[in-house]
């Protein structure tokens, strides 16, 4: 999507099949219980990777907003969402801030593992640059450059099915985000997949436009994953972590300076380049997550998301069974707060 975060964000998600079937090794490794602990004297050990869509954690540890909620959260940072899954999958992790794709794949190997919270959606960050594209049906025929990556795949497919059409109607390169925009300037390809700033830098040196864009969609998603075991352990702990995330995710939509300084501070870029980034991913905060993330009446829920997300790891025969969205989420957390 966006500058240097999710540059390497979106990079990391081409290995991630492969290091899901991976054993975790050289991973932090959350405190271990004493005997006759309880599991909510345990500090709550939480990850994230460097999207800038996770801002609301990085803000809400900055701001000392866990603690004052009575929690000690262990904050675990990851430069690759590959090496975060394959720790999840692990059990080093309590609770993990993933891509929807992500979960559907980590729940194939693990079905204990669901979703609870929607982080964000992608809102124009991600597109698809064509030239002398006027409608779907024009894409027929031509070549095509995109990432075999589930969350391009599925963003091809959704405008594709608008004319019609499938993958088998194009020719497909595969090409990383930065090479397929590279390739559409230089004429290469017809149409590419990418995300900024290559989208925008793409439009201007390559003639063409963006025919197509996670604007005001749910197509690409962020949320929060745990255990089935923790959420009945430590559901109070959780409805408290996600009041002090919404916290966080309230200053940083409001464009507070202190916010985006700290979510800066974490991923190694200024207040002002946050600022930036967050222009194409929509926040959630506990409010939203009810009215339209898991609530199922509205076509911008998560749920949609997910059923699409699962059904493209099925046809794509990126996870070896058909699943259902139901199985995928639990929203008992999200609905009582």
């Amino acid at each position: 999507m966006l500058k240097v975060s999710s540059w390497l964000r979106w990079i990391a998600l081409a290995i991630v099949s492969l290091c899901l079937t991976i054993a975790c090794s050289q991973q932090p490794t959350p405190n271990t219980p004493t005997t006759g602990s309880s599991p909510q004297s345990q500090p709550i050990v939480s990850a994230t990777n460097n999207w800038v869509g996770y801002s609301g954690h990085h803000v809400a540890v900055g701001k000392d907003f866990f603690s004052q909620e009575g929690l000690k959260v262990q904050d675990l940072y990851f430069q690759s969402a590959s090496e975060q899954i394959t720790a999840f999958l692990a059990g080093k992790i309590d609770m993990g801030w993933f891509t929807s794709g992500d979960a559907v794949q980590m729940v194939a190997k693990d079905p204990t593992i669901k979703i609870i919270y929607l982080v964000d959606y992608s809102n124009g960050g991600d597109g698809i640059l064509g030239r002398n594209i006027k409608v779907p049906q024009d894409v027929k025929g031509k070549t095509v450059g995109r990432e075999n990556i589930l969350f391009e795949r599925i963003l091809l497919q959704a405008y594709l099915q608008k004319g019609g059409l499938t993958e088998q109607d194009v020719v497909i390169k595969d090409l990383a985000a930065a090479d397929a925009a590279a390739a559409f300037t230089a004429k290469q390809v017809d149409v590419a997949v990418t995300y900024e700033p290559f989208l925008s830098q793409a439009v201007k040196q390559g003639g063409g436009e963006v025919i197509f864009s996670t604007k005001d969609t749910n197509l690409i998603a962020d949320v929060v994953v745990v255990r089935e075991k923790f959420l009945q352990e430590r559901k109070a702990d959780i409805k408290a972590y996600f009041r002090a995330v919404d916290k966080a995710v309230k200053l940083l939509n409001s464009g507070d300076a202190e916010a985006l300084k700290i979510s800066g501070t974490k991923l190694g870029v200024t207040g002002d380049e946050v600022k930036e980034q967050l222009t194409g991913v929509k926040l959630f905060d506990l409010e939203g997550n009810k009215s339209i993330g898991f609530n199922k009446s509205n076509p911008q829920s998560l749920i949609g998301n997910l059923e699409l997300t699962a059904k493209g790891a099925y046809d794509f025969k990126i996870v070896p069974q058909p699943m259902k969205a139901e199985s995928l989420y639990d929203d008992s957390v999200v609905m009582a707060s």
